[in-house]
């Protein structure tokens, strides 16, 4: 009963695949121009959105790394549920709907409604191509573990072939249908996975007569190294002075990550109106909301049935750690079925994360940097460029999967919050909130951030000096931190800001007058968006 059987697994996740396939090539009938193709001809409503975005922020990290860091280190772990959650509140009361109301299709579009176009839309193309390789990397590690498990490959080699085909199938995916068929993808996957994960939450509950108490009781006697202390804070983060910084700069990188997001942000264009992209987010935050509170519970009920242990010692680690709940609760049906939701969620968030690097490059680069904006905007050109490129990230996140195959998803995940809090953020508010805020002020705060950020993580323990490093035979770790936010966000604040000031490019008061009066009320907003 307990073992997992592969065939199943295999034909559980195909049956899937051949679903969704088969939305996608429905939804795809009707994509003709760009505003088709990237922003799914903006035809869905606040609800409909508003689980696509719980479907595209409920990634991998979500499920396995934060159950699997939950099973291990408790408290410590449920911080990451806490911190994703809160950073929902920064991107609704800021960014959605003033976004919503500026922009046309990409992060772009609202970076440089009031600056020189050329530049701050190739750094903004550059930071979205940034922030969605980091996550990219997160998912394909999350993939290549969850298949080692299901199939029992125990070799890098499978592993590596493995995220190879995800890679494809993204690729696929991203291809046929562009946003309206990924975005019916992310919704089918939400539905699964929240319904999965609810039902597993029941289930461990019952064994313990729905007393929390109870449960946490067991994961403590399940754990004999950790003990009580699976119940506080400190168990991951709290031993030395430099790991408790470490923390708060984990904290603060995925509180403010999320309103930095290119994938997030590009949903809010998929909607008709600045009202429904409000609507969506709050069906978001109650979905993504409800979602992390079953994670506590999976997490400390894979603690307490699994043991921290078998856990460890399993191909995934810690990122194995929901699965093999799965196995112990329901044997090998309820694994098939819960690992072919873990694996549709990493299909629909790296087929979210292509489109958006793809939108961000034909819109921003190729459109308005190298065609000047006299390219054949809203029909095929845009389009085929974005392909073209979707299919260049596909490759390139699959080589990169490789390499970061075995690490922590959730952890992978928030370095890619740190980078986009750092280049990402400090832009958007400035451009918003600030009237002096120029282009030389932009470039600084975007370049600047991003440069910070990529030093910092490379110079950190997450890349080398450790046992759990990406290179563990390396050691360049001159940074002491593994999560840059702490630095490389105020840093980036203070570029953007030192940039405006030394500059003699003096903003566009009308330009700046507009953007206001149509970030805070939509006006002219549904005129700028109709071609």
């Amino acid at each position: 009963m307990n073992e997992s059987s592969p065939i199943l697994n295999i034909s559980i996740f195909g049956v899937f695949v051949l679903i969704t396939l088969f939305v996608v090539i429905r939804a795809s009938r009707n994509t003709k121009t760009a505003a088709d193709y990237l922003a799914a001809g903006r035809a869905f409503t606040g609800p409909q959105n508003g689980i696509a975005i719980a479907g595209d922020y409920l990634s991998a990290a979500s499920f396995l790394g934060i159950a699997g860091a939950i099973a291990l280190n408790g408290y410590d772990g449920f911080l990451y549920s806490i911190g994703f959650l809160v950073a929902w509140l920064v991107a609704l009361l800021l960014v959605a709907e003033l976004l919503r109301n500026t922009g046309k299709y990409t992060m772009g579009d609202v970076l440089s409604f009031r600056m020189r176009q050329r530049p701050v839309r190739a750094a903004a193309a550059t930071s979205t191509m940034a922030v969605s390789f980091f996550y990219l990397l997160a998912q394909m590690a999350g993939a290549g573990g969850l298949v080692a498990l299901l199939l029992g490959i125990t070799g890098t080699g499978g592993q590596a072939l493995v995220i190879a085909v995800v890679g494809a199938l993204m690729i696929a995916y991203v291809l046929i249908g562009g946003m309206k068929g990924t975005t019916w993808v992310q919704i089918i996957k939400a539905v699964l996975l929240i319904v999965g994960a609810g039902v597993m939450t029941l289930w461990v509950l019952g064994k313990y007569g729905f007393n929390l108490s109870a449960l946490l009781g067991a994961a403590v006697d399940n754990a004999p190294k950790a003990g009580e202390k699976l119940l506080g804070p400190g168990l991951q983060y709290g031993k030395t002075g430099t790991s408790k910084v470490d923390f708060l700069s984990l904290a603060l990188a995925l509180v403010l990550g999320t309103a930095g997001l290119p994938h997030i942000l590009m949903r809010f264009y998929t909607v008709p109106t600045a009202k429904e992209a409000r609507r969506s987010v709050v069906w978001a935050i109650w979905l993504i909301g409800i979602f992390y509170l079953f994670t506590l519970v999976l997490g400390y009920g894979a603690g307490a049935l699994v043991g921290p242990d078998k856990i460890n010692a399993a191909p995934g680690k810690a990122n194995s750690a929901a699965p093999l709940l799965a196995l112990e609760l329901g044997g090998p049906i309820l694994l098939g079925l819960i690992a072919a939701v873990a694996f549709a969620t990493i299909l629909a968030v790296v087929a979210g994360l292509t489109i958006t690097a793809s939108a961000s490059f034909a819109h921003d680069i190729y459109a308005n940097v190298i065609k000047k904006g006299n390219g054949d905007e809203g029909k095929t050109d845009e389009v085929k460029v974005a392909r073209i490129t979707a299919i260049v990230i596909g490759l390139v996140s699959i080589g990169g999967g490789i390499i970061a195959n075995g690490q922590n998803v959730a952890f992978l995940v928030a370095l890619a919050f740190a980078v986009a809090a750092s280049a990402n953020l400090p832009t958007i508010l400035y451009s918003l909130f600030w009237k002096r805020f120029n282009t030389s002020g932009a470039l600084w705060s975007i370049y600047g951030g991003l440069i910070v950020t990529i030093t910092l993580i490379i110079l950190s323990p997450a890349v080398s000096g450790t046992p759990t490093s990406m290179f563990k035979n390396a050691d360049f770790d001159l940074f002491p931190l593994s999560n840059p936010g702490i630095v490389s966000i105020p840093v980036a604040f203070l570029l953007g800001y030192i940039g405006t000031i030394l500059s003699k490019d003096k903003a566009d008061p009308a330009k700046q007058a507009e953007m206001e009066v149509r970030s805070l009320t939509g006006a002219g907003a549904e005129k700028a968006i109709a071609h």
